[in-house]
């Protein structure tokens, strides 16, 4: 005789796309201003679907940091998303403006650069993504597991806004299943 499943087992998982997005509602966090990137199609679908959230395209990544920075400023809760080529952008926009003024801005960055990788400016700014982020002092989170991205995500956020921080979530491809490339 076989034990019955228990609740949670019979439960199916949510994909990956909806835990951000969950993560990010049951925090308050309303802005979302994105460049668009394949790997966050289904998220940027879902937070334009969703009238809770305020949600829109940037030209360029560190315009989106600047315009979270500034709804902070103003009493909103915001996130950027990218993908690794747009965070070689970044740099001094967070080195002058997020880190010095405390801004707890949210970046989610989906990793390219690494597992089958066929862009080269992908790969280098892979490889110096972290050491750049642990250079500014911005706490980072590589996010591989399904079963950990929720915990992460509302522990880190909540740690963000207390702490006055900005903090990072590299999305990685074992976890979004990436950009699919033909062999």
């Amino acid at each position: 005789m076989t034990e019955p499943r228990s609740r949670a087992a019979a439960l199916p998982e949510a994909a990956w796309h909806e835990t951000v997005l969950a993560g990010l509602k049951s925090n308050n966090v309303k802005l979302v201003v994105y460049v668009p990137d394949r790997v966050f199609t289904p998220l940027i679908e879902a937070i334009h679907a969703d009238a809770f959230f305020t949600t829109f395209s940037a030209t360029r990544e560190e315009e989106a940091i600047g315009i979270v920075t500034g709804a902070w400023m103003g009493g909103m809760r915001g996130a950027v998303l990218m993908q690794t080529s747009g965070f070689a952008t970044i740099p001094n926009a967070l080195a002058s403006l997020v880190v010095p003024s405390q801004i707890p801005a949210l970046i989610f960055v989906s990793e390219r650069g690494t597992l089958g990788e066929f862009n080269l400016g992908q790969a280098m700014v892979c490889k110096t993504m972290r050491p750049v982020l642990d250079s500014l002092g911005v706490e980072t989170h590589t996010i591989t597991r399904q079963d950990e991205l929720a915990f992460i995500i509302d522990r880190s956020i909540k740690q963000a806004v207390a702490t006055l921080a900005p903090v990072t979530f590299i999305l990685s491809p074992l976890l979004t299943g990436g950009k699919v490339f033909e062999a």
